[in-house]
């Protein structure tokens, strides 16, 4: 199978060559820079890197990662979108072969987010950015996911259980486009519970308690926001925008319910026990962290943390 890498960059030259190091496997490797200001494409193309450069106007990352796609030989088998600041453990491409057969439109494979200080790792989930050549499509601005837009079938999802790819970004990057792409999003599909949730999550992260609850609570209200791992982790959120307000009693109230809700996640306990940790009321901490420890399988989705 021919197997082709596509990424977007801009001022990237620190990761330049470690990514591509990583991404040697590939038969092909292509990049859109959008606008890089250091040496980022020099870099590149002197690893062999096929480099075009393109400012996209207005920002936005799917319209980026789409003609990033574009790019990529029409005569690929598998196509793998990764950023510069991601790094795949050696012999991903002979796990993907093996994983990959007839039929299969995409495939998903272990992802490590974020490590600890001490190098441990911390948040870890499943991606599924492999993908078939043809018929797919990047969509919303920011947290872009593949779409199947072509005919019929997109095919089976398969899983890559030894590929892994590791996260190293860099911390001093903003993410102050972030909240105005998230509100875009949201304006052009109001319906999409997954992006009314992300809007809300980030009101919390920008200290917007208000706007951060009244978000959270519109997702949860909408009859397509089905998944309970992503409710409770919007309750969880509206309870500590309340207690940022000081509303201890209702952050209690949020929290208990996203207990309810997914009583298999250990974020929930361990965000009361932390409530009740602060409070000494010491056999709530008790009850809540040893709930906690009794579960011992780390999900496969991003709801997860490092703390948990």
């Amino acid at each position: 199978m021919k197997i082709v890498v596509y990424a977007i960059c801009k001022n990237e030259a620190r990761f330049a060559e470690r990514w591509v190091q990583s991404m040697s496997e590939a038969d092909e490797i292509v990049v859109l820079d959008t606008g890089s200001e250091d040496d980022t494409p020099r870099r590149l193309r002197e690893k062999g890197v096929k480099v075009v450069r393109e400012a996209i106007v207005p920002w936005r990352f799917d319209k980026a990662r789409n003609r990033s796609l574009e790019l990529v030989s029409e005569d690929a088998d598998i196509c793998v979108c990764t950023d510069l600041d991601e790094v795949f453990e050696p012999g991903w491409r002979k796990h993907l072969e093996e994983a990959w057969k007839e039929g299969a439109g995409q495939a998903r494979y272990r992802y490590t987010w974020s490590f600890t200080k001490e190098g441990e790792e911390g948040v870890v989930f499943w991606i599924e950015k492999a993908h078939r050549r043809f018929g797919y499509q990047w969509v919303h601005p920011v947290h872009e996911v593949l779409r199947w837009i072509g005919e019929g079938s997109p095919g089976v999802m398969v899983t890559a259980e030894k590929v892994q790819l590791n996260h190293f970004p860099d911390p001093q990057k903003s993410r102050s486009q972030y909240l105005p792409l998230l509100e875009l999003s949201v304006e052009e599909e109001p319906e999409d519970d997954r992006n009314m949730h992300y809007l809300g999550r980030e009101y919390m992260y920008k200290g917007r308690w208000d706007d951060c609850i009244r978000t959270l609570k519109k997702h949860l209200a909408m009859p397509t926001a089905l998944w309970a791992d992503e409710r409770a982790a919007s309750m969880r959120y509206i309870a500590k925008a309340y207690l940022r307000k000081g509303e201890e009693k209702k952050a209690r109230d949020w929290y208990l319910q996203a207990i309810v809700q997914a009583p298999h996640l250990r974020e929930p306990y361990m965000d009361l026990a932390q409530v009740l940790y602060e409070e000494k009321e010491w056999e709530g901490v008790l009850y809540f962290t040893g709930c906690a420890l009794e579960i011992t399988k780390r999900p496969r989705t991003y709801i997860c943390e490092a703390a948990s």
